[in-house]
């Protein structure tokens, strides 16, 4: 490992504690109704969903969703590009978040040419708008992008292909990100200057190590949200009533077969 990356000790104790803060948060946003949306992006591989899913890992999914979009089908092609994502969007004591997102089209749709040119400068110019409007209805939305090397990304990239536990998250699309590492290059700081808003900002998430990455992004969003603890009501155990008479049937069901026997 390298000197630099954060120890597995510290920080698995310091991830505990922020994420004991993330339930506080939950339990103000359904308290008091608030709406939030938090924005993961960034290149492949360079982090977001291992975040995600550290932020999620205790949160109740109820209040809690992960908006993980799939490719939009034809009729979605044809509606206005933001309107399946306004599906998606809080009601009062939600947190949403977005495992990319709209920020699609100013990256892998522009590189790749899924969208015209006319697509695309609309977007830049609709993005602000759409945001500021969230915002001024009283969304809490924030936007991270995860920043990683070209080397580390590669790196990251060998790992899943030689894990067959993690290949899946390989794909024909991700490798292709290699030989077109300038282009998203481009097309992102095309992006931070018409989307960088003084309603909606985006923060950059150094990612080279994981686990600083993690640890960063939840303090700081921890810190941009004023959140307090919500006293909850005590809650007791009650005794279990006395028997009054009730016998079990006959199994009809086909048990599961215990498997475990080796294990021991």
């Amino acid at each position: 490992m390298s000197p630099d990356r954060l120890r597995r000790k510290p920080y698995e104790k310091r991830l505990l504690q922020l994420q004991g803060e993330l339930v506080k948060l939950q339990e103000w946003v359904k308290a008091e109704g608030q709406r939030v949306v938090v924005i993961f992006e960034g290149r492949d591989a360079a982090g977001k969903g291992g975040t995600i899913k550290r932020v999620a890992e205790y949160l109740n999914p109820r209040v809690a969703r992960i908006a993980a979009l799939p490719a939009p089908t034809e009729r979605e092609r044809t509606q206005w590009y933001f309107q399946r994502y306004v599906e998606h969007l809080p009601a009062a004591g939600q947190i949403i978040l977005f495992d990319r997102s709209w920020y699609n089209r100013a990256g892998v749709e522009r590189v790749m040419g899924f969208c015209t040119q006319e697509e695309y400068t609309r977007f830049l110019h609709q993005c602000p708008i759409f945001e500021r409007l969230l915002v001024e209805d009283g969304i809490l939305l924030r936007k991270y992008w995860f920043s990683v090397s070209d080397d580390e990304q590669e790196r990251r990239f060998r790992s899943r292909l030689e894990d067959p536990m993690r290949r899946w998250k390989l794909s024909q699309m991700d490798l292709e990100s290699i030989t077109r590492w300038e282009e998203y290059s481009r097309a992102k700081d095309e992006m931070m200057i018409h989307t960088h808003i003084p309603e909606a900002p985006w923060y950059e998430v150094e990612s080279q190590d994981k686990r600083r990455a993690r640890i960063n992004m939840i303090s700081h969003l921890l810190s941009t949200v004023p959140y307090t603890e919500v006293r909850r009501a005590p809650l007791e155990i009650p005794s279990r009533p006395a028997p009054s008479g009730y016998r079990r049937l006959p199994r009809v069901e086909t048990p599961v077969p215990d498997v475990t026997g080796d294990l021991t």
